[in-house]
């Protein structure tokens, strides 16, 4: 049975709320995005509003609890799942968040090709190249600006947890 706005109401704990979310993201898109990306980006289309967004920020979430920016673009390089990302952001009152990763995205774009051919090859490739690029340069201070929002408030995931309190409705349903 899909989330309803009801339990989102009535639950009261922050972390049980995230909990309820998460799974109701697994339960709708199962445990992970796979490499089709645009079969992906289909998917979530499909799903509130509110769920789309926060299954568009996971992997920025965890790319900058793993990584940085950089990494990012690299592991999902994928403009549309990039696009859908930035809108994600705005959608989920992450305009912080917003700002600095649509800002990392159009220093990316000069590189974008290069990354998809290094990624294509062997991903070691790009591993090489990247260490010490100008691209690694030019993502550093913004990923450490991300890195410090990341630790107010509960990051990208307290996101999840104020925007389905604030708007039931776009999450369950």
């Amino acid at each position: 049975m899909p989330l309803r706005a009801e339990q989102i109401e009535v639950c009261f704990d922050d972390n049980a709320l995230f909990k309820l979310l998460a799974a109701e993201l697994t339960e709708r898109l199962g445990p992970e995005e796979g490499d089709d990306l645009d079969l992906f980006l289909n998917r979530i289309s499909q799903i509130p509003v509110g769920l789309r967004a926060m299954a568009a920020v996971y992997q920025l979430d965890v790319s900058l609890t793993l990584d940085n920016l950089g990494w990012h673009f690299a592991n999902w390089h994928h403009r549309g799942y990039c696009d859908m990302t930035l809108w994600a952001l705005g959608e989920l009152g992450a305009h912080d968040h917003a700002g600095l990763f649509g800002e990392a995205y159009r220093r990316v774009l000069p590189f974008w090709d290069e990354i998809g051919i290094r990624c294509s090859r062997d991903f070691e490739d790009f591993v090489a190249w990247y260490g010490n690029s100008e691209l690694e340069r030019l993502m550093l201070p913004l990923t450490k600006k991300m890195w410090d929002l990341q630790e107010i408030d509960g990051g990208l995931f307290g996101f999840w947890t104020r925007y389905a309190r604030k708007h039931p409705e776009r999450v369950g349903g």
